[in-house]
């Protein structure tokens, strides 16, 4: 079974886009969304209404950085401090050009900072690549799950 991929993104406009985004690079993983960041950790950690999901980690979160209730460094911060969780690839997924917010978030250890193109064109295509990138192509940790295809008859 592919892992899915984790979206935490409150903004309704950039969530639909970067749900456009994916779907348009044919990628065959299931997009979960969670809008704050408190959510986000709840789904992670399975607690709460989470905590019948299926185990495991998702392929990658793609992580907005200004969330309500936990803000995206904090979720970063705890993914970090959490052993099970520590492994798990995470973009910053961001409209943020801060300095501040890059060098903190590369201080709490994200794969990846990507600031959210204005343009819709170059915003679905760095979302795309992301996706592709981080879903099919990145080998993930030892003792991670990865689809395999099954023979075919």
């Amino acid at each position: 079974m592919l892992k899915p991929i984790l979206l935490v993104e409150d903004n309704p406009n950039d969530l639909e886009l970067t749900l456009i985004a994916l779907s348009k690079s044919q990628l065959a993983n299931q997009v979960v969304v969670m809008r704050d960041g408190a959510e986000a950790l709840d789904y992670l950690h399975r607690r709460g209404e989470h905590a019948t999901r299926v185990a495991g980690n998702p392929a990658v979160v793609l992580l907005d950085l200004k969330l309500p209730k936990v803000d995206g460094l904090e979720v970063l911060k705890d993914i970090r401090e959490t052993d099970s969780l520590k492994p798990l690839p995470v973009v910053m997924l961001t409209s943020s050009k801060e300095e501040q917010d890059l060098v903190r978030s590369y201080e709490l250890g994200v794969n990846a900072y990507v600031v959210k193109p204005v343009d819709f064109t170059d915003f679905v295509r760095a979302i795309s690549d992301l996706g592709i990138f981080w879903a099919v192509l990145n080998e993930p940790p030892p003792g991670s799950q990865r689809y395999i295809k099954p023979p075919k008859n």
